[in-house]
């Protein structure tokens, strides 16, 4: 047991971050605790720590654990930590091994199938983090986690962007229908899974929005453009969140779930809409040099290509 934590001392100076730095390794009544905390370091990831022989064993997991037996996950083994480290949480000053925030993602208990030097089957029993996994050892510090067992989520879904037909007059029942402008921009879905999108290859400012969403799972909808000089992309569907296809729910269900993900940033805004005002809004699309209006049926699942839900009426 002694020297188990003598890596995690090296790395850190107790004078300067707020850490635990004990002593010696200790243990926990049962000997199978378990925590997982997310980690906003230089790069976002999740740190997977199981007790073992007094000691928490550690892998960083850049996308966290996947939820289904079809995509297995990078976790890179690092030192051991101390079972302090449990319930640790809090800012590791920017300079240090680790600056960041870190934050408890889930916490419990886990039971052990089988543990080699190169392969590590696992049972978790938490609030978030529940099933079996296996985590084994690819190359060097290089591991991959496993999930065994049926998928916890819905597949991402796979399509094409809904597009409005157009038409010269608005709809006759303007009440059933909620009105935004159109904004005239390129179409962009946006996929967000473990912190990370794929659209941030092409534009990465992105990757400040996908990594404030943490674990949350998404594909937001929306159109980049130029608003003042500035690039903007303006959100106005929400295909997708928390684990949930979202596709074939009304389409006042899915703008109210993007509502509640209050979605502003520097880049990017969730934009207006107003169930049941055809008149003001095509005003105000004419004021601001906007192509005109867009009449989105408040029952219309989202269909992929065009489609007489989605209405666009020029200005």
């Amino acid at each position: 047991m002694p020297g188990k934590l003598t890596k995690y001392r090296s790395k850190r100076d107790p004078s300067r971050t707020p850490e635990p730095v004990p002593g010696t390794p200790s243990a926990t009544p049962g000997g199978d605790a378990f925590v997982i905390q997310e980690h906003h370091a230089r790069s976002l990831h999740w740190d997977l720590r199981l007790e073992r022989d007094g000691v928490l064993v550690s892998w960083a997991v850049p996308k966290g654990l996947p939820a289904d037996p079809g995509t297995d996950h990078l976790a890179v083994h690092t030192e051991d930590h101390p079972m302090e480290y449990l319930t640790f949480q809090g800012e590791i000053p920017q300079g240090e091994y680790g600056g960041g925030t870190m934050t408890v993602w889930d916490s419990g208990t886990y039971e052990t199938e089988k543990w080699s030097e190169d392969e590590v089957k696992i049972v978790l029993n938490g609030e978030r983090a529940s099933g079996r996994f296996v985590l084994f050892k690819t190359r060097g510090d290089n591991w991959m986690i496993h999930r065994m067992g049926a998928a916890v989520r819905d597949p991402f879904p796979d399509l094409a962007p809904m597009e409005p037909t157009e038409r010269a007059r608005p709809p006759r029942n303007v009440a059933d229908h909620a009105f935004e402008f159109a904004w005239g921009g390129r179409r962009l879905l946006v996929p967000i899974d473990g912190g990370r999108t794929e659209a941030a290859r092409e534009h990465p400012w992105l990757r400040e929005l996908a990594e404030s969403f943490g674990s949350r799972t998404a594909v937001l909808d929306g159109e980049l453009v130029t608003l003042g000089g500035a690039e903007l992309l303006v959100f106005y569907d929400l295909l997708y969140d928390d684990g949930h296809a979202l596709t074939g729910e009304p389409y006042s269900v899915r703008r109210a779930a993007l509502e509640a993900l209050d979605l502003a940033g520097g880049h990017w805004q969730t934009a207006p809409s107003w169930p049941g005002e055809f008149a003001p809004v095509r005003q105000a699309a004419k004021e601001q040099g906007l192509p005109g209006v867009v009449a989105k049926r408040l029952d219309s699942p989202y269909e992929p290509g065009p489609s007489k839900s989605w209405l666009f009426i020029p200005s």
